[in-house]
């Protein structure tokens, strides 16, 4: 078989232009660092790269909204811990003039001025805001859910927030269930309500029905009825609040620990979508990272090929006499 200079020109040409790739590819990824520049390197590789990186940027915005929905538990948690200590001392109050030995009505005249206060303050926490939002207005988050009479305007929405792929949970309490004992007697007068039942707005969803159980007793209403039998000097008044404070102080230990559950789970989805986090930036660096000691390796080796094939090449394509007589 005659081979022509044709043919060993085009050999020659073929072999340095794949080993000048070749060092090329090797000298790209001593520059990034990176094995996998683009999707013609690996593709399966580059395709589970966009994978991971998507995930990231999807865990992102799931710690995103778990700080978020943490800071409204955490502020909840507070606010009503200080309805909790409020309705710890209306109760001492009620206990220290439920005996007409112990207080008299100048007494318990200067006592009902310390309730009033009690009652300003328990509104003012009740509505409590971050930023232009209101923490216990439920969906109705632009206007204070409870107004000086003590009357809740707010709605028993859940705002719900999206912590992880497919995992909600509710980062409010809406104020139907935090300030009284019988939420869903609270709720279904709330929907009762004007309201709700006028032209235009929002409806009773079906079966809520009362909770004919226990009677329902409300922080704000409790507070003035325990200022009116102080101004009124009604001992039996005062004497029934009692009972009534202390079924109000189990429900706020209840909502507390309602809220500290939610919290606890926000911190362990957290931990969790972190520690996913971690584990794709493991699998990414195994499959985007260059080797640095392989690559140059490498790279020496086929600087040492290229220069061979130059060589080699130099004394292959020498013209002769007897190559032009072929």
């Amino acid at each position: 078989m005659r081979v022509t200079q044709s043919t060993n020109y085009d050999t020659i040409r073929d072999s340095i232009h794949r080993s000048r790739n070749r060092m090329e590819g090797l000298q790209q990824q001593s520059a990034t660092l990176k094995k996998l520049n683009t999707p013609s390197d690996d593709p399966v590789g580059a395709s589970k790269v966009l994978e991971i990186r998507t995930d990231k940027v999807n865990n992102d915005q799931f710690q995103t909204n778990a700080k978020i929905a943490e800071t409204y538990l955490n502020n909840s948690d507070h606010a009503l811990g200080e309805l909790a200590d409020l309705v710890v001392r209306a109760k001492e109050i009620a206990i220290g003039q439920s005996s007409g030995a112990s207080s008299n009505e100048d007494t318990r005249l200067g006592i009902a001025e310390e309730v009033t206060q009690l009652y300003q303050q328990a509104v003012a926490t009740a509505n409590r805001r971050i930023g232009e939002r209101y923490l216990f207005g439920g969906y109705k988050t632009q206007q204070p859910p409870v107004d000086a009479d003590g009357r809740y305007h707010g709605d028993d929405g859940q705002m719900m927030t999206e912590i992880a792929k497919g995992v909600f949970l509710a980062m409010n309490v809406h104020g139907a269930e935090a300030f009284n004992t019988n939420p869903k007697e609270a709720i279904r007068e709330l929907h009762d309500s004007p309201e709700y039942t006028g032209d235009g707005v929002q409806r009773a969803p079906a079966g809520i029905e009362a909770d004919n159980s226990s009677e329902n007793i409300n922080i704000f209403d409790e507070l003035q009825n325990l200022r009116i039998a102080l101004l009124a000097g009604d001992t039996d008044g005062i004497r029934n609040t009692l009972e009534r404070f202390d079924d109000l102080h189990s429900r706020m230990i209840a909502m507390r620990a309602k809220v500290g559950s939610r919290i606890q789970g926000l911190q362990s989805m957290s931990q969790s979508t972190e520690r996913h986090n971690i584990t794709n930036a493991q699998l990414s660096s195994a499959l985007e990272d260059a080797d640095m000691a392989q690559v140059v390796s490498d790279l020496a080796k086929e600087e040492t090929i290229f220069r061979s094939a130059l060589a080699s090449s130099q004394k292959l394509i020498q013209p002769t006499l007897l190559d032009f007589l072929k």
